[in-house]
């Protein structure tokens, strides 16, 4: 028993200076795979700005795209429309010199009534003093676009 404690006490003495000398090598190996920061900065902002202009390039196309999806914009004209309640509203559209009556609501759209002849003249919408006064200071009208027949 006491030649294994006279083998095993210089051992344990011995362990910690070893693995210090071995630690030393891995120390500098770990200095030089160290991550660059400046490059890694770098790398993570090319990234970003990368990243925002496929955004907006897709809200360019998107924008551009929205012009091509009706090409005949005045067969329907939305005459006016009334909110109900929270989510429902009365829309009164024309279609082919009828003006038709709509319910929304968030699940269905249901026709009302069928006017054969116009109730409201959509060509000429009643305006009030604020609206034309707005008109005034943007310099566009809020009419409807004329049909070219």
């Amino acid at each position: 028993m006491l030649r294994i404690l006279t083998w095993l006490i210089p051992a344990m003495v011995a362990l910690p200076v070893l693995a210090e000398e071995s630690a030393a090598p891995a120390a500098g190996d770990a200095a030089r795979n160290a991550p660059d920061t400046v490059g890694t900065v770098v790398s993570l902002g090319v990234g970003l700005l990368a990243v925002v202009a496929v955004i907006y390039g897709c809200a360019w196309l998107i924008r551009r795209m929205n012009g091509m999806t009706g090409m005949n914009n005045n067969a329907i004209k939305v005459v006016s429309v009334m909110a109900i309640g929270a989510r429902e509203r009365i829309a009164l559209i024309e279609v082919g010199g009828q003006q038709i009556l709509l319910g929304i609501t968030p699940s269905a759209i249901r026709t009302l009534q069928v006017f054969d002849e116009p109730v409201v003249d959509a060509a000429n919408p009643p305006s009030s003093e604020f609206a034309r006064r707005l008109q005034g200071m943007i310099g566009k009208s809020w009419s409807a676009p004329d049909r070219k027949d």
